[in-house]
């Protein structure tokens, strides 16, 4: 399996380019509009074609770059059910699998920075078993932080915290050796206290993130809530933009 991450300082947003290159199917998970022809190029340069495109949820710091991967090469798009969009997509469940060749993408329900949306959990069957190796954890566990609840509802913040509370146990149900690849780092308006590195681990998460020390749910939603930062910048317009398939390019 390869794995490749890209980041944008400006709006600090990860995004990763992975699969398996043995049967020739990768895909990209959170693309970013304007690194779609790097998203490419990196594909080229393996020699395999992007089969696959993944929105851990509907984006709302960022035009996403899904509809024009797809258009340009033929890429199944993947998003959590229910998550609202009015293009043509493949909706996945809490455990639903997609399988990449040796590379197998689970999806696992963790709403509450968004009502819908997923961490991608990801097996390499070359390894010899289906043990995890590493996780997409989207907006939702973040190196040093989580993600905040404000974004994607109308006065729920509150009922919106406790469910990310919840989402937060199940991924640390995970074991310690995952690689946590969360989709912002330091800089990001989607987090208060997000560490520079962008990549961590469930185990050094569990130790050292001290907001998944709160058990419990009212005392972790009260301390989510306060002093949190501006709202990204043209915030409604980028959400309306990503539920419509925002601009395509020609194939």
């Amino acid at each position: 399996m390869i794995l490749r991450q890209f980041l944008v300082p400006e709006t600090a947003c990860a995004s990763y380019l992975f699969g398996c290159t043995s049967q020739g199917k990768l895909a990209v998970v959170d693309p970013h509009e304007s690194l779609v022809a790097e998203y490419l190029v990196a594909a080229e340069q393996t020699g395999s074609p992007i089969v696959a495109v993944f929105e851990t949820h509907v984006q709302a710091d960022h035009v996403s770059g899904l509809p024009e991967l797809v258009a340009r090469t033929g890429a199944a798009a993947y998003l959590p059910v229910e998550a609202g969009v009015a293009f043509e997509h493949e909706a996945l469940g809490d455990g639903d699998r997609v399988e990449l060749g040796n590379t197998v993408v689970t999806g696992l329900a963790t709403p509450g920075h968004a009502p819908a949306h997923h961490a991608y959990v990801v097996t390499d069957l070359r390894r010899g078993d289906e043990e995890p190796w590493l996780v997409f954890s989207g907006d939702s566990l973040l190196i040093g932080d989580v993600g905040r609840p404000d974004l994607h509802v109308a006065g729920d913040a509150h009922g919106q915290a406790r469910v990310l509370h919840a989402s937060l146990r199940r991924l640390l149900e995970l074991p310690d050796h995952v690689v946590l690849y969360p989709s912002h780092f330091g800089g990001s308006v989607c987090g208060r206290a997000l560490s520079g590195n962008p990549i961590s681990s469930i185990g050094f998460e569990r130790t050292h993130n001290r907001l998944l020390a709160l058990d419990n749910p009212e005392a972790f939603a009260a301390e989510l809530l306060a002093d949190l930062p501006p709202r990204p910048a043209d915030q409604s317009a980028i959400v309306d933009a990503n539920r419509a398939g925002g601009v395509t390019a020609p194939a």
